[in-house]
Order: structure tokens, then C-alpha cells, then sequence
């Protein structure tokens, strides 16, 4: 995604803050919540504490994260995918056979107060409006406004510029294959409210006084947040309904889709910081090198993802789901803004998509940092945030930061000089079909003839140089050192690091283009079968989404 807005602007500042917002993103929601996750079901399960369960899970993450790649995660989430939703499908006829079906989950559910509740307040009962979409736009949970407006540009956010989702399609074979995926992940998310949504609110009627807790201290007795216990709602569903087999083999598919999540979270960010951020410090790396930086780097990522645990927790009434929903409308929407404006206009520049950012970035981490320095009131305390931040919903506020970036960035770009069309060939979505050349903005690692020299001297490399005498391509051609004449450390370390030590061979830029056009064709090229298969799964997906809406508006 940071060489799109690289190719699209001609701008590295573009590509860098793309980056380091991924990055900022990934370890205060991907991994911060999913370690967070991994922990309360370690916990739940085996009655460890938070932190001894966190470590466990890093450990059995590392063990074959270190020493995986990408298709590895991929094959191993896919593997994980159909044991989970197979064991989630169990769990879900258990619990409702349980209850006594939809109606009588219905009924406790609404019915499902605590004993001990704190007085005068609404803490512990259920919202009237639990089984509506479409609230009041003053619902303090998820308003109506807020749902049509703010949700969308989330998902919009998530699924089409989140790294770990589109590096996903990227590994795709061809552009059937891609939108296959895309169509099946659209599929899942119809499960959710089957496996999720429903299993939550029948453990919330069948445990009212510890999963529906409202007195502070109960709460804190109960899972050691005062904010509320919903988020051990699920694994104290599995621990006390499933039977001993299918327990364990359930508890053994969270952990394995969590760990898996982390693998993909170590990965994309471990790219996004060599890629993006170390070859513009160290333009020369070699690939052993971002190899190791790599994997240094997911430490320190991982570190700071512990560190961050206790706000999870507390965050948002204790709901690790609307903490989620929270960090992402704050720094979500200048990004969709951004890539929407730079797919759907050519009058969009670098100036104006800059300047957008910057202006969401002002905005977006300003309310964050509001929101965490103030925390929420526990039940039974006074209000005592601003009405600004009391009143005004994080869904409504990405509405408002979209709408507002959105605005910046074209007033910016129309008051700006506009770009070349000669460097939009193939980059918006009206010069998509041009076939003429497009011409480079940004040359990203050419040498000037000093550089080169050091080369030169260093790895003996052919060179030649161009007419203008201002820089040159250089066809470097290196020979790894075999692993088996290091020492025993180095040979530890480049296994973890995943390095081989066979041949590596760096093309020409020439080269290297003609194999990007060949791959560029193949992967473009669809069947007209499978491709009206695809639009006729897409016709019925968004079908069904549709009755469900109008189902439970």
C-alpha cells in the first residue's frame, strides 16, 4: 500500500507516514488485541495469570513464526480457518439446544439481570435494542448515523487498505483467484452473527452475574476488569458447554487462529518496516541483513503490544470489540480518504493527499489521546468527560474525519499544481487501460557515480555508466557466504532468520521490468467462466447480506 501512494505521487513522505501509521495501527489493534484475546482464553481455560498466559502464547507463536514465511501463515490460517468455524458451528448447536432455541434466547437474554447491581443506574440490564441495527441516533453503543455512515468507512478502510488483508490478495495467483478470496471472505462474515453474536448473547443469559456482572468489584473479582467481563463471555460458553473432546479441540482452534493472526501481523509489519522505513536508511541492505532487522524488529514490536495490555482492558467499558472500532475510526478514515481520492481523480497531487493526511492525523490522535488519558466512568460513577468527548460517538466521529479530509486534500489539490498525466498511466482508475509508458516520478535506489565507486570496490560488481554522467545502473551480482563455513551463533541466527546462504542475484532494472510485465499479464488474464461465477456469488452475497439487514433493522 506505501508503493501505490509511492508510484501515485512521487512522494517517499507519502510512503514513510503510510508506514509508520500501519505500523502504529498494527501494534495498538492487531496485536495489542489479539495477544489481549489469546490471554483471557489461556486464562479462562487454565486459570493462569494475564501476563504468564501472554508469555506462553508468544512462545508457542515464535516457534514456527520465526521460521515461516508467508505461504506457510496462509496455508496454516486456512488449515485453522475450516477447524474453527467447524467447532464454532458445534458450539453454537450445543449452546442453543441448551437454551432452548431462538425464542427462549430471546427471552433470557432480556431477562438476564444480575443479582447485585449498583442502584439507580441501568448498569447490568440488557439494551431493549440489542437485536436492532438501526438505533436511535442518541444509542450510546452503536447509533444509527453512526452504523450507516461511520461503519462503512471502516470496512471500506479495513478491507480494501489494511496491509495484512491486501498483502493476502497480492500473494493471489491471478486476479480469479484474488477475487475469489474476496468473495469468500464476504461469505464469512455472514457467520459471525451465527457463531458469535448469538453464542455471546446466550452466555450472557446463562452466566448473568459473572459474564453480564455490574458492580465494579464483582467485576474485578469476576475477570479483573472493572469496566465488565463481556470478553470472557465466549471461552466461558466453551468451557462449560462443550464436552471434554470437543472442549480442547475447540480451545486448541482459538489459540491456533490467534497465533496464526500474529504470524500474519509479524510479517506484513516486519515488511513494512524493511521495506519502507530501513532501505531508506541503509539504501545498500542486503537481503540477509533486512532479514535480521526484520525479526529485531517484531521484538521490539511485540514488547511495546505488552506494554499497551492494561489500557486494552479498560478501554471502551472494557469491550475489547469497541476498542477495536475506536482506534480505527481515530486513524482509519484520512487513509481511506487519501487512497479514494487517488484512485477516483487525476486532479488529486502529492500536496493536497499530503496535506490531508497531516490534517486527519491532527484530528485522529488528538481525540485518541482524549480518549485514553480520560478513560470511561465504571458503572455507578458520575460523568466527568467533556461533552465533546462524552457525546460524540467514535463512528461519528470517522464520518466526520473522512468528510474533513476528503475536503482538505481536494481544496489542497486544486489550489496546487496538478500532475504530470504522463505519470498517472496505470495508477487511477481513468488511465487504467493506457498503454502508453508510464514515466518514473521517483528513481528508488539509483547510484550516484561516488556510490557506485564504493560498490565497486566492495563486491568487484560491472557497471556502466549513463550519457548525463549523473547516475548510473548498476548490475551487482553477489554470492552468499555457504551457512556451513559460519560459526555456530551465525549459523543459529541466520536459521531463525530464515536465511539460506545459496546464491543471490540482483536483476537489472531492465530485467526486473520485463518479469514484472510478463507476471502482470498472466495474473490479469480471467477465465469468462469462472468470472461470471464470481459476479453471480457476488450478486447473491450482497442478496444475503440485504435480508439480514432488513431482517434485524
Amino acid at each position: 500500500m506505501p508503493e501505490y501512494l509511492k508510484k501515485r505521487f512521487g512522494s517517499q513522505r507519502l510512503q514513510v507516514y503510510l508506514a509508520v501509521q500501519s505500523l502504529i495501527l498494527f501494534a495498538f489493534t492487531k496485536l495489542s488485541a489479539e495477544i489481549f484475546a489469546g490471554a483471557i482464553i489461556i486464562k479462562e481455560t487454565m486459570g493462569w495469570n494475564l501476563y504468564v498466559s501472554v508469555l506462553i502464547l508468544l512462545a508457542a507463536t515464535a516457534l514456527y513464526t520465526v521460521i515461516g514465511g508467508l505461504a506457510a501463515v496462509i496455508y496454516t490460517d486456512a488449515l485453522q480457518t475450516v477447524v474453527l468455524i467447524v467447532g464454532a458451528i458445534i458450539l453454537f448447536i450445543i449452546s442453543m439446544i441448551d437454551i432452548g432455541g431462538y425464542e427462549s434466547m430471546v427471552d433470557l437474554y432480556f431477562q438476564a439481570k444480575p443479582n447485585i447491581t449498583v442502584a439507580n443506574t441501568s448498569c447490568g440490564i440488557p439494551d431493549p435494542n440489542a437485536l436492532h441495527i438501526f438505533r436511535p441516533a442518541s444509542d450510546s453503543n452503536y447509533p444509527w448515523t453512526g452504523i450507516v455512515f461511520g461503519v462503512n468507512i471502516l470496512s471500506a478502510w479495513y478491507f480494501c487498505t489494511d496491509q495484512v488483508l491486501v498483502q493476502r490478495t497480492l500473494a493471489a495467483k491471478n486476479t480469479i483467484h484474488a477475487k475469489g478470496g474476496g468473495i469468500l471472505a464476504a461469505y464469512l462474515k455472514i457467520l459471525p452473527m451465527f457463531l458469535m453474536v448469538w453464542p455471546g448473547m446466550i452466555s450472557r443469559a446463562l452466566y448473568k452475574d459473572t459474564v453480564g456482572c455490574a458492580d465494579p468489584t464483582i467485576c474485578e473479582e469476576v475477570c479483573g476488569n472493572p469496566s465488565g467481563c463481556s470478553n470472557i463471555a465466549y471461552p466461558k460458553l466453551v468451557m462449560n458447554l462443550m464436552p471434554d473432546g470437543l472442549r480442547g479441540l475447540m480451545v486448541a482452534a482459538l489459540l491456533a487462529a490467534l497465533m496464526c493472526s500474529l504470524t500474519s501481523v509479524f510479517n506484513s509489519g516486519s515488511t513494512l518496516f524493511t521495506i519502507d522505513i530501513w532501505k531508506r536508511i541503509r539504501k545498500n541492505a542486503s537481503d540477509r541483513e533486512l532479514m535480521i532487522v526484520g525479526r529485531l524488529f517484531v521484538i521490539i514490536f511485540v514488547g511495546f503490544s505488552i506494554v499497551w495490555l492494561p489500557v486494552v482492558g479498560k478501554a471502551q467499558d472494557g469491550q475489547l470489540f469497541n476498542y477495536l472500532q475506536s482506534i480505527a475510526s481515530y486513524m482509519g478514515p484520512p487513509v481511506l480518504a487519501c487512497f479514494i481520492l487517488a484512485i477516483a481523480s487525476t486532479r488529486i497531487n502529492e500536496k493536497g493527499a499530503f496535506w490531508g493526511l497531516m490534517t486527519g492525523l491532527v484530528l485522529g490522535v488528538a481525540r485518541m489521546i482524549a480518549d485514553f488519558a480520560l478513560g470511561s466512568p465504571v458503572c455507578g460513577e458520575e460523568e466527568y468527560r467533556p461533552a465533546i468527548i462524552a457525546n460524540f460517538h467514535y463512528l461519528h466521529y470517522a464520518a466526520f474525519l473522512f468528510a474533513t479530509c476528503l475536503i482538505v486534500t481536494v481544496v489542497v489539490s486544486l489550489l496546487t499544481k496538478p500532475q504530470d498525466p504522463e505519470e498517472l498511466v496505470n495508477l487511477t482508475w481513468h488511465t487504467r487501460n493506457q498503454k502508453s509508458h508510464r514515466r518514473n516520478q521517483v528513481k528508488d535506489f539509483t547510484l550516484t557515480e561516488k556510490d557506485t565507486s564504493a560498490v565497486l570496490q566492495e563486491k568487484h560488481s560491472d557497471h556502466h555508466q549513463d550519457k548525463n554522467d549523473v547516475t548510473v545502473t548498476v548490475d551487482v551480482k553477489t554470492v552468499e557466504t555457504p551457512i556451513t563455513s559460519q560459526s555456530i551463533g551465525k549459523r543459529i541466527l541466520y536459521f531463525i532468520c530464515g536465511i539460506t546462504g545459496n546464491k543471490e542475484e540482483q536483476l537489472t532494472q531492465e530485467e526486473q521490468d520485463k518479469i514484472d510485465r510478463k507476471l502482470a499479464n498472466l495474473a490479469t488474464k480471467e477465465d469468462p467462466f469462472w468470472r461470471r461465477v464470481l459476479n453471480v456469488n457476488v450478486v447473491i452475497c450482497m442478496g444475503v447480506g440485504t435480508f439480514f439487514i432488513a431482517y434485524f433493522y
